[in-house]
């Protein structure tokens, strides 16, 4: 878990080739298939744009929006247990690949989850924020908190979708960090905590080793 990089809308201009440093040494130290979760297709773009031009020696796949059921199983039958170098899938938290769908064993490594998922504000939000506020002074978290966290659950939940399955998921975003999220982190997680990608090469040097 990193917890010292902020994806809040006004810093991730700032912060998109650390996220991408990031993302490189999660992907460096096991050959293998993993996906990169956004809560956005705009801040995907960002970050694959500078994954891309800082480390081109890794082979990426990106979600587009609005796939066809073609495009869809074109993108999942990229993640083979057979891949000899390691594949980057990039894709959106709630989306197609955010949820149901099952790469077992050796077709997903591991996954990242960049930010809380916390959706954007609109007038539904916001009439869920209102009642909720009257009804159990808890109108934020149920508006917009809990949706988040329910899409970071689903992309986590990914990676391990057998009892033999193993792999790694890092959570990007310091709000994770905070007493509120980890009150909500399920009782079989136990986080890590890191801050540079010295950090986590370190720690999946011991995991894989």
């Amino acid at each position: 878990m990193v917890s010292n990089v902020s994806t809040l809308f006004r810093n991730r201009r700032n912060t998109k080739e650390m996220v991408a440093g990031l993302v490189r040494s999660l992907v460096s130290q096991k050959i293998g298939n993993y996906l990169i979760f956004f809560p956005s297709y705009s801040y995907m773009t960002m970050v694959v744009r500078s994954f891309e031009t800082l480390f081109p020696e890794f082979e990426t796949l990106v979600q587009t929006p609005r796939l066809t059921e073609v495009d869809r199983e074109h993108f999942l039958q990229k993640f083979s247990r057979h891949n000899s170098s390691t594949l980057v899938g990039f894709a959106v938290m709630g989306g197609v690949f955010g949820e149901g769908i099952d790469l077992v064993g050796d077709r997903l490594t591991g996954a990242a989850v960049v930010g809380v998922g916390m959706p954007p504000p609109n007038l539904e939000r916001e009439l869920i924020n209102a009642y909720f506020a009257e009804q159990y002074d808890a109108g934020y978290e149920f508006a917009y908190i809990f949706p988040g966290f329910n899409k970071v659950l689903q992309a986590s939940g990914r990676v391990i979708r057998s009892e033999t399955d193993r792999g790694v998921v890092l959570l990007i975003d310091r709000r994770f960090a905070s007493r509120n999220y980890q009150s909500m982190f399920p009782d079989d997680w136990n986080p890590t905590g890191v801050h540079d990608p010295g950090d986590i090469s370190q720690v999946l040097e011991d995991f894989w080793g």
